[in-house]
């Protein structure tokens, strides 16, 4: 960098790393099993997708929601609720409920 690049960037306003780096911290919360919240109401606020670390090729699901105003974290391979949360992630924060179809969780 030239002396003059290094005095424009001493005069910005820069973002923090916490803010724009956040994927790399926990997702504070309590975490749940997907089946102790089947069937109720939740509050989706926060989701991330990672690579599996069960099972190779396949992504798992990060979600922080509400339940019964309690902050709270689950982790999942389900592809449908995966699939469900990119579809719609500029809807979130919003209320669903998780139920189990046959073979797969979704949101309903």
């Amino acid at each position: 960098m030239t002396f003059d690049e290094i005095e424009k960037i001493k005069n910005t306003e820069c973002p923090k790393f916490s803010v724009f780096a956040k994927d790399q911290t926990p997702m504070p919360g309590n975490k749940k099993r997907l089946d102790e919240i089947v069937n109720r109401e939740i509050k989706v606020i926060d989701y991330r997708i990672r690579r599996s670390k069960q099972k190779d090729g396949t992504e798992c699901l990060q979600l922080q929601f509400l339940l019964d105003g309690e902050v709270c974290v689950l982790f999942t391979g389900s592809s449908v609720l995966t699939k469900q949360v990119k579809e719609f992630s500029n809807q979130i924060p919003f209320v669903g409920t998780v139920v189990h179809v046959q073979r797969y969780y979704s949101f309903s």
